[in-house]
């Protein structure tokens, strides 16, 4: 986890939420990391995270088996293009044909899948440095998304 951590730390305008015990966020989230652009340190109002680390099963979305500890899951919102090229096909088929307990393997996201992010547990030797690479190009779509908002004056 550390050198995905240390890669998107390093991306121009990141903003890492790692929400901690006692630090407002809801317990659920404590030990995650949410990733977004934001170059001024605030927590964008109209975007999601691009990128995701999660630690935990949450109740919707069990089928990573995250819950046995130091199991830990990357989500990346990469786009249909991107998606497909991944995974040989488009977001938005039935996800249940995947295993998403095994690691170092992409698979679409179990719940988001539809909306073009995928997934991957314990990224290791076969996919960390492309899962690296995602990050950065999740990082670069959500900077020109802002870049196109402030343009336009819709903030």
């Amino acid at each position: 986890m550390q050198r995905i951590l240390e890669a998107a730390r390093a991306l121009d305008g990141v903003l890492e939420l790692a929400p901690t015990e006692g630090s407002g966020f809801p317990e659920l989230a404590w030990g995650d990391h949410f990733f977004y652009y934001a170059p001024d340190g605030r927590v964008p109002q109209r975007e999601q995270p691009y990128a995701t680390i999660v630690t935990k099963d949450y109740p919707d979305d069990t089928r990573s088996g995250l819950d046995p500890q130091g199991r830990w899951r990357l989500n990346v919102h990469v786009g249909a293009a991107a998606f497909t090229e991944l995974l040989g096909r488009e977001p938005g088929l039935p996800e249940e044909s995947y295993d998403c307990t095994v690691p170092d393997a992409f698979f679409p996201h179990p719940v988001y899948g539809a909306l073009g992010w995928i997934a991957v547990v314990d990224p290791g030797e076969r996919t960390a440095s492309e899962a690296i690479g995602l990050v950065r190009r999740a990082h670069e779509a959500a900077r020109r998304r802002a870049d196109r908002r402030a343009a336009t004056g819709d903030r």
